[in-house]
């Protein structure tokens, strides 16, 4: 503790100090029987979390939540109040803030995928009130990334795909490049282990060719600088090893076309001095053309600035430099976190605004009034925001980032909704392009619109962006719901003609309800609008009903040849197995096929095998078209009158929404209704949202198969049951 407070004492006072040893202890206690995975004290955690808050530059508030940010989800009798009471309202906010949701009692229905979208909703509308989250949510990251190695494989994988997918493209959405580097490597590292060593292998050489180049470099921009009295620090910056294989792997690139895999940094004093470094640059070597960027004059959308330039040595091997200020290098590094850092140097230069940066994130909140479910916000959000992305600009000059592969449309419905819903025409670059024009970095676009334009239906074709989608399909299902009805229904009917039945026929009066139950509307003529509008598909809402009708008629095919066939077998003697009487025969051997597992109450057939005896098929098994094409063997059976004191296998498959605790539900069902469960199998789909589970059992013949399958579908999460065939 005392070495932590020595530290602390640098920049803040005394009171500071105080509270700050207070979480220290407080903190302890709460997690005082507490362990990582390394097998550590768990407070070594906090601490190293606030210990780099305070590198960023941060206020004693957020390292005081810094140290208290795990102790109202990890410790027990710890809440919101006792943190408020015991520090401040401010501190408790920042903690509630990058506390995950709770489980609740009903929670054993929720997936992982969608707590964890709720944790991200939770964790965005935080940040949104105060920015100080995401920067002690970063901290947290960084310190459980750089000790990965403790926890357990599988752990270790999700841990870092979730960094790669939301944490590291956060870190870049506030400017904090430092952070995004190291967190984006490490996750390559665990998740890519074999790319990232070959990656290491092929740079090594270049690196070791391009290390004499670059201290000729120094020595000549040190002699250069000096001459003209200009005051600059140097240093060089290896590109991260995870950027380097995005370029090489996703857009198609060879090593050697990587010009920045070691670049120089001159920091200078002023703005000035960075366009004077620059011309004093190109004096001394050739620019590589089209390779000049000017980020100060048009900074990034997370505010990095600086002056990019690539230039051929005297050996004509290109490398990189890049000039910028104290201030914008503290910005590039440390982003949002830098906006506390000049407040508490008092500097007059305050190049992060803290109300810019978060624009983004206010524009992804309003997803949600065209997300159905969290876990589809959290994906748009991620989609729009923290992939990929293209800038462009706006005539006046404001820099607007897109999702990669984004068009006019995108980009008009960024600016405003009116402005999407009457595009008419659009402008890149002085000149009249295609609606569905793909937008490149540094594009200038301008929307012509007009009151009588209105968004197409073929639009949703070729958008990029979901926010974009979400609001073509707001306006017509707002605009049109009349017509959208009309369009929906005829849509449904084509469909349903296609597969050869009525609309009236698909649409009974259970099904209704069950689509009804499935969209959350209220009335079909909801279903239709959607249908209309786009929100859904045909096959989605008809589906279900067409496999039914499908078996329905299968199953009167078979009756109808079973009836056809000649049933004239001696019906004075029988033989009774397995609960089945097989008319006109006696000693015959009966089994049950394994194909379909017939119980008591399914129709059925009997079929004369070669050395066997005789086989008993359900009619709807899969394999009786077959069975019937020879009609020679099929012979009469039927269930004896009372075969309740026997037991029969059978098998039922399900489809659930994948989530802790299920299969134990299932098993548990089966043993509270007089089932024998021999076996239980599952997987899930590519997705991991979706379990398919097998069931394989011996059940009573008084047992109501179809009771099974209410009280399996009663189980939340799952919905759908069938036999198995």
């Amino acid at each position: 503790m005392e070495k932590l407070l020595e530290r602390f004492s640098a920049r803040f006072n005394r009171n500071e100090l105080l509270l700050i040893k207070k979480a220290i202890e407080f903190e302890r206690k709460a997690h005082a029987e507490q362990k990582r995975e390394s097998g550590e004290p768990y407070s070594q955690h906090p601490e190293a979390v606030a210990e780099y808050l305070f590198d960023m530059g941060m206020d004693s508030s957020t390292v005081i939540a810094g140290l208290l940010h795990d102790t109202i989800e990890d410790c027990e009798g710890i809440t919101f109040d006792v943190i408020k009471e015991q520090f401040s309202s401010d501190i408790a906010v920042m903690v509630n803030g990058v506390t995950k949701l709770t489980q609740s009692s009903n929670s054993h229905s929720i997936t992982r995928e969608d707590r964890q979208a709720e944790n991200l909703r939770k964790m965005f509308m935080a940040i949104a009130k105060d920015v100080r989250i995401v920067i002690i949510k970063l901290a947290d990251r960084l310190h459980n990334m750089r000790t990965l190695e403790y926890c357990d494989p599988i752990k270790r994988q999700r841990k870092a795909k979730e960094t790669l997918d939301v944490y590291a493209p956060l870190a870049h959405r506030f400017g904090m490049g430092m952070i995004t580097a190291e967190l984006e490597d490490i996750a390559f590292e665990y998740l890519h282990p074999d790319e990232c060593s070959q990656l290491k292998a092929q740079i090594a050489p270049i690196k070791l060719q391009l290390k004499s180049v670059m201290e000729e470099a120094r020595a000549a921009i040190t002699k250069t600088l000096a001459e003209n009295n200009i005051k600059m620090e140097l240093s060089g910056r290896p590109k991260h090893l995870y950027s380097i294989y995005k370029k090489v792997v996703r857009q198609n690139v060879t090593i050697d076309r990587i010009y920045d895999l070691i670049a120089l940094r001159v920091i200078v004093d002023s703005k000035a001095d960075c366009y004077t470094v620059l011309g004093l640059i190109h004096g001394i070597w050739r620019p590589f053309p089209g390779r000049l960027k000017d980020y100060i004059a048009m900074p990034k959308t997370n505010q990095y600035q600086s002056l990019h330039t690539t230039v051929f040595s005297q050996s004509g091997l290109p490398f990189e430099i890049q000039i910028r200020t104290w201030e914008m290098h503290k910005a590039a590094e440390y982003g949002i976190a830098a906006h506390w850092m000049y407040k508490e140097s008092q500097s007059a230069i305050k190049p992060v605004n803290p109300e810019e940066t978060l624009a983004w994130l206010k524009n992804a909140l309003e997803y949600e009034s065209f997300s159905d479910s969290t876990r589809e916000f959290i994906d748009n959000v991620r989609r729009d925001f923290l992939s990929e992305f293209v800038f462009v600009l706006t005539p006046q000059g404001e820099i607007i980032d897109l999702l990669t592969g984004s068009t006019p449309i995108d980009f008009a419905y960024r600016i405003h909704t009116n402005v999407g819903n009457h595009a008419k025409q659009a402008k890149v670059n002085g000149s009249i392009v295609r609606l569905d024009y793909k937008l490149k970095n540094n594009d200038v676009v301008e929307i012509i619109t007009s009151p009588s334009a209105a968004p197409s239906r073929d639009w949703l074709k070729f958008v990029k962006t979901q926010q974009a989608k979400g609001k073509i399909k707001t306006w017509f299902k707002r605009e049109n719901r009349d017509e959208n009805i009309v369009r929906g229904n005829e849509l449904l009917d084509a469909a349903a003609k296609r597969n050869g039945c009525t609309l009236n026929e698909l649409l009974t009066h259970d099904y209704i309800a069950d689509v009804l139950r499935r969209f959350n509307m209220q009335t079909m003529d909801d279903v239709a609008a959607a249908v209309g509008y786009g929100g859904i598909t045909t096959s989605q809402v008809l589906q279900k009903a067409l496999e039914q009708i499908r078996h329905e008629r299968r199953q009167r095919e078979l009756e109808h040849k079973l009836n056809t066939i000649d049933g004239s077998h001696e019906r004075a003697e029988y033989t009774i197995d397995h609960g089945v009487k097989v008319l006109g025969s006696s000693n015959m051997t009966i089994r049950l096929a394994q194909c379909c597992k017939p119980l008591p109450g399914d129709g059925i057939l009997g079929y004369v095998t070669r050395g066997r005896g005789v086989s008993v098929h359900r009619l709807d098994c899969k394999n009786a078209p077959h069975l019937l094409s020879e009609p020679e063997r099929i012979i009469p059976v039927e269930w004896a009158e009372n075969p309740s004191t026997m037991r029969f296998p059978s098998t039922m498959r399900i489809i659930a929404k994948n989530r802790e605790g299920l299969l134990m539900e299932i098993a548990s069902l089966f043993a509270s209704q007089n089932v024998d469960l021999t076996e239980l199998n599952s997987s899930l789909d590519d997705k991991k949202q979706n379990m398919h589970a097998t069931m394989t059992f011996t059940v009573a013949a008084s047992t109501s198969i179809d009771y099974i399958k209410k009280s399996l579908l009663n189980i939340p999460g799952v919905y759908e049951v069938y036999r198995g065939t």
